[in-house]
């Protein structure tokens, strides 16, 4: 059994699917399924029952999926330990980036890191959930945008703030002192993932206004948001540089600030705050930041 076969297993199990899981890990739907039949081989027991719905772990795989995770981290551990005693860094660094976070400072970070430690290998993945794959051992490092309260267990460094607003088409709607939310109910509502920061934001919208839209388009790329709002086809949630491009090009309309600040944060587990692979790319980090 080899560490990538658990990497697949943890991975088919958060996303319930063979087809999910391949495009987050970037294999084929033969090569996933290959890998968790080996597993399954090996240790002679059923962790998944295949149904219409898709992958559901069974009893037995819940319990082997938490030695997973253990046997993931010691695996990171052994690696980081060797990169000390060899003090040098090699190996792998795997980064994530929420999808609608400036590719800017994720780009520049990768080009530090390459140019720096010509020795590592460097992945990046875009995710809904850098966090959690963060937590499960699926990646290093990553980027991500938060508008609440921070989850315990990760340390972070904050990379730059920005607001959000809500926004329709210009002239869609007529301006008003004081929004009209029950008449807001019955538009479209053009909205990545409720585990994104935009998402989150407008959960916590119709919570605080006790409204529910009737239909919501999930989008998960911002300048797709944009362009969907731009067209009439609904209103919805954009960061405050896309909302600035499109009042300057004439597609939009602010409605109202949607949050008061949010933030783009670089996190990682604070267990591996003397990681030296870790903390080398954070302190790369620092340095851009303070340029």
């Amino acid at each position: 059994m080899e560490i990538h076969q658990l990497r697949t297993l943890v991975v088919v199990a958060r996303e319930g699917s063979i087809t999910r899981a391949s495009e987050q890990l970037f294999l084929s739907q033969p090569a996933v399924s290959a890998h968790i039949k080996a597993i399954e081989d090996s240790l002679g027991v059923p962790i998944f029952a295949r149904t219409p719905r898709g992958m559901e772990i069974t009893p037995a795989g819940e319990r082997l999926l938490q030695r997973a995770h253990e046997v993931m981290a010691a695996h990171q551990t052994l690696m980081s330990e060797a990169s000390r005693i060899r003090g040098q860094l090699i190996g792998q660094l795997r980064l994530g980036a929420s999808g609608d976070t400036n590719t800017s400072r994720v780009g520049e970070l990768v080009k530090s890191v390459t140019e720096h430690f010509p020795e590592l290998d460097v992945s990046l993945r875009y995710s809904t959930q850098v966090q959690q794959d963060i937590r499960h051992g699926l990646l290093d490092a990553g980027f991500y945008n938060e508008t609440g309260n921070r989850e315990p267990g990760f340390s972070a460094l904050e990379v730059e703030d920005f607001s959000i607003y809500l926004v329709a088409s210009s002239g869609l709607l007529a301006k008003p002192e004081v929004l009209d939310w029950k008449a807001l109910e019955a538009f479209t509502w053009v909205l990545p993932d409720a585990r994104t920061c935009c998402g989150r934001t407008a959960e916590a919208l119709f919570e605080a206004h006790g409204i529910r839209p009737r239909k919501i388009i999930s989008v998960d790329r911002e300048r797709h948001t944009r362009a969907l709002i731009a067209s009439g086809v609904g209103i919805g949630l954009l960061h405050g540089e896309s909302t600035r491009l499109g009042q300057q090009a004439g597609e939009l309309d602010v409605l109202c600030p949607a949050t008061e600040s949010a933030k783009v944060l670089f996190t990682w587990l604070v267990s591996r705050d003397q990681d030296p692979l870790v903390a080398a790319v954070v302190s790369l980090l620092r340095s851009q930041l303070l340029a």
